[in-house]
C-alpha cells in the first residue's frame, strides 16, 4: 500500500478552523460519531497536511475507561482509544458480505503464475553478460536526480511495511483470518493481498539496492523502525472505517507510483517507469477490490457506511508509514524523515494535498454519496460534510502553497542518499 500511500504523503503540523465558520463542521463531527459510542478522544497529534487538518474538525475529548465487551456489543474505550466500535447488527451485516467477496472481490486476485516476479525486471546473475546488464542499470540510474530517489526510496519503506498492513486488516471484526490458513474468503483476500503486495517493495529494494545510488543501511534501519513502530489508522477494529480507508490508500498509492512511473521515463529509466508503473497497475486492481466491498456497504446500510465514511475522513486518513524514522534525520532538522519526504513528493508532484481532494471526489463519486436518498437525519448531516470536504481542502491547499512558496529554502540532508542535500522549502 502506500500510502503514499503514502502513499498519502503529506504531514505538515496540524491546524484547526476555530471562529464561526468552524462551528457548523464541529456540530456536523459531533453527529457524526455520535452512533452507538461514546464520545471519542481527541486525536494526537500527527503527520498528515495542514490543509487535511483544517478542513476537519476536532474530535471531542473522552479519556474515562471503558470496561471490555463482547465483539459486537458496541464500542469500547481503552487507555483513550476506541476499541470495537461495530454494533452486533452490522457485524451479522459484516458476515453476511461471504458470498459477495467471493463472487466480486477474490476475482481480482491474480494466479501466482500470471503475476509479474521482481526477477523478471533485474539483471539476471545467471547469466554471462550479467555484469553488464548490471552496469546499464546504474547508467540508466544515473540520469535520476536526488529528489526523485528520496521519494522512491519513501514509497518502498513504505511497501516494505507489509507486515504491519496484514496485522491491520487482521484487525478488523469479522473478517479477520482467526488461524493464519483460514479458508474463508476474507482470510483468503488478506493473505493472497499481501502476498502480491509483497512483490512490490522486494523489487524496488533490490532495484535501489543495484544502483549503487542508495544507503540501504539507512533505508534497511528505517524499515525496522517502521515495522516496529506500527500504525494507528483509528479504525477501531471497524470493518466501515477499516475499508473505506483502504480504498482511500490503495488509490494514494496508485496515483504515486503512477507519477513515480511517468517522470523515470521523462528522465530516461524507461525500465524503472515499467516497473513503478506495474505496481500501480497492481494497486488498480487492489483499490477496485476494497472499493468494491464498500459499494455493498453502502448498497445494504446507506446510513451506517455513510457515517462511517464522515468519520473516517473527519480523524483525516492517516498515512501508512508517518511513524518512519531513520534514526538521523530528526536529530539533525528537528523534523521527521516522513515529514521532509512528503515535502519532497509534494515538490516533485508526485502526490499532492490536491491528489488527496481528487481521491475525495472519486470517492464521493463513485458511491454516489451526493445524490444518495432515505438517509437518517444524522446520516444526512454526515453526508453533506463529506461532500462539502473537498472544495474545502483545495482552498486551503492553495493558500498553504502560496505561504509556502514565499519561505525561505533550506539544505536538508537524507541519509537515504548517503547525506546528499535538496534544497526544499520547509
Amino acid at each position: 500500500m502506500t500510502a503514499q500511500g503514502t502513499v498519502l504523503h503529506q504531514c505538515p503540523s496540524k491546524a484547526v478552523l476555530s471562529g464561526p465558520k468552524a462551528a457548523r463542521p464541529q456540530r456536523i463531527a459531533q453527529r457524526v460519531t455520535a452512533q452507538a459510542q461514546p464520545s471519542r478522544p481527541a486525536q494526537q497529534s500527527r503527520p498528515n497536511t495542514a490543509v487535511q487538518a483544517a478542513a476537519v474538525a476536532e474530535a471531542p475529548t473522552h479519556t474515562s475507561r471503558v470496561s471490555e465487551k463482547q465483539m459486537g456489543d458496541g464500542p469500547t474505550l481503552v487507555n483513550g482509544q476506541v476499541l470495537h466500535s461495530l454494533s452486533k447488527e452490522r457485524l451479522e451485516l459484516v458476515n453476511s458480505l461471504e458470498g459477495y467477496v467471493s463472487e466480486r472481490v477474490l476475482p481480482l486476485l491474480k494466479p501466482v503464475d500470471k503475476c509479474w516476479q521482481p526477477a523478471d525486471f533485474l539483471p539476471d546473475p545467471s547469466q554471462e553478460d550479467y555484469l553488464d546488464q548490471l552496469a546499464e542499470l546504474r547508467k540508466r540510474t544515473d540520469c535520476l536526480p536526488d529528489d526523485y530517489f528520496v521519494v522512491l526510496v519513501g514509497d518502498m519503506v513504505t511497501e516494505e511495511a507489509l507486515p504491519t498492513y496484514m496485522a491491520m486488516l487482521n484487525t478488523l471484526d469479522g473478517v479477520r483470518d482467526e488461524t493464519g490458513a483460514e479458508k474463508s474468503p476474507w482470510g483468503k483476500w488478506t493473505r493472497e493481498w499481501t502476498a502480491e503486495e509483497n512483490r512490490h517493495g522486494d523489487l524496488m529494494n533490490k532495484y535501489c539496492m543495484l544502483s549503487g545510488r542508495v544507503n540501504m543501511k539507512a533505508v534497511e534501519v528505517t524499515i525496522q523502525n517502521l515495522i516496529g513502530s506500527g500504525m494507528d489508522p483509528k479504525t477501531e477494529n471497524n470493518p466501515y472505517l477499516g475499508f473505506i480507508y483502504t480504498s482511500f490508500q490503495e488509490r494514494a498509492t496508485k496515483i504515486s507510483h503512477g507519477a513515480t512511473a511517468r517522470h523515470a521515463k521523462d528522465y530516461g529509466d524507461k525500465v524503472l517507469g515499467q516497473i513503478t508503473g506495474a505496481i500501480a497497475s497492481d494497486e488498480a486492481r487492489h483499490e477496485s477490490a476494497y472499493s468494491r466491498i464498500v459499494d455493498e456497504l453502502f448498497r445494504k446500510d446507506p446510513s451506517g457506511t455513510t457515517l462511517a465514511f464522515a468519520d473516517m475522513m473527519k480523524k483525516q486518513v492517516v498515512m501508512p508509514a508517518h511513524m518512519m524514522d531513520d534514526m538521523v534525520h530528526k536529530g539533525r532538522t528537528g523534523r521527521n524523515i516522513f515529514q521532509d519526504f512528503s515535502t519532497v513528493a509534494e515538490s516533485t508532484g508526485t502526490y499532492t494535498a490536491q491528489d488527496y481532494a481528487s481521491i475525495l471526489e472519486h470517492l464521493i463519486s463513485r458511491w454516489e454519496l451526493e445524490g444518495m436518498t432515505g438517509l437518517s437525519s444524522e446520516a444526512q448531516e454526515a453526508q453533506e460534510y463529506v461532500c462539502k470536504l473537498p472544495p474545502r481542502i483545495r482552498r486551503l491547499t492553495e493558500r498553504t502553497l502560496m505561504r509556502k512558496e514565499k519561505s525561505k529554502k533550506s539544505d536538508v540532508p537524507f541519509s537515504w542518499i548517503y547525506d546528499r542535500t535538496l534544497h526544499m522549502h520547509i
